[in-house]
């Protein structure tokens, strides 16, 4: 029954923080103001429905360490879409056409603030810890992996490739991220830089969700492996292949910790989470 209560706790803060981000989406100031209020008081509803339910500290957003973690998350996810955009631009299938939106990227960082902890929340804090306690780290990671992706179905431009593409490199990704530090600030920071380098910077499309208004005025054209056609470029194949050479990185630092949780080993997480901090 706890489960329940935590699910129903984070998703009803994520459906309507999303739904009031969503209603002022061309404000930018407000999107900016209703897009960290959605982030904050996810953060806070977790805290306190998953510390009442089971009874423990919740390590997993620990203060301690937070703000380190949410910057060099960050700077890891603008650093690894740049260099799918660097890629794809090498072959000549992302154009820039001068600058764009100045007030645009303001709005985004709090859309894309107010989705990273939401979704970060459930599928990892949620979903792949609460797997990961009776299946083992790699099962959670795969079935997190394949169910953040399937979500990605109901977007507006959505494809089945872009699907996949997403399952394999985004889900993967952020769930090792979480097994390296037994933190959730790092897959914050991560998936937040990424889609806001995706959007904000590089004025490309987010997984299929329609058009943005980055600092660049861009365009991608070509082969749909290479740029993703209209899901964006996270349906690339360099996307994917930079999201699993992180995931790779990722695990191996989580096995040098000691930070994998072998199967039907769950009394280990626990000490994991406290170790991780």
């Amino acid at each position: 029954m706890k489960l329940v209560w935590q699910i129903l706790a984070v998703v009803a803060v994520a459906a309507v923080g999303g739904q009031s981000v969503s209603a002022v989406q061309d404000n930018p100031w407000l999107s900016l103001l209703l897009g960290g209020l959605t982030a904050v008081a996810s953060v806070f509803v977790y805290r306190w429905v998953v510390g009442r339910t089971e009874g423990r500290p919740v390590t997993e957003l620990a203060r301690e360490g937070a703000r380190g973690s949410l910057y060099r998350g960050t700077a890891i996810g603008v650093a690894l879409f740049g260099c799918v955009i660097a890629n794809i631009a090498l072959l000549g299938d992302y154009d820039v056409h001068g600058f764009g939106s100045l007030t645009g990227p303001i709005g985004l960082v709090g859309f894309m603030a107010a989705a990273a902890v939401t979704e970060e929340l459930m599928f990892r804090g949620l979903l792949f810890r609460l797997v990961e306690r009776r299946l083992g780290t790699y099962a959670a990671l795969a079935l997190s992996s394949v169910l953040f992706g399937a979500m990605h179905l109901l977007n507006k431009h959505a494809t089945l490739l872009g699907a996949v593409a997403i399952a394999i490199e985004a889900g993967g990704m952020l769930a090792a991220a979480y097994a390296a530090g037994r933190s959730l600030w790092l897959p914050i920071g991560l998936h937040f830089g990424w889609n806001f380098a995706e959007s904000g910077i590089f004025g490309t499309e987010v997984s299929g969700n329609g058009a943005t208004h980055g600092l660049l005025d861009a365009s991608t054209s070509g082969a749909t492996l290479i740029t993703g056609g209209e899901f964006g470029p996270e349906a690339s194949l360099y996307s994917m292949l930079f999201g699993v050479l992180a995931t790779i990185v990722f695990l191996r630092l989580a096995r040098r910790r000691g930070n994998l949780v072998p199967r039907r080993r769950a009394e280990r997480v626990d000490a994991l989470a406290t170790i991780g901090q």
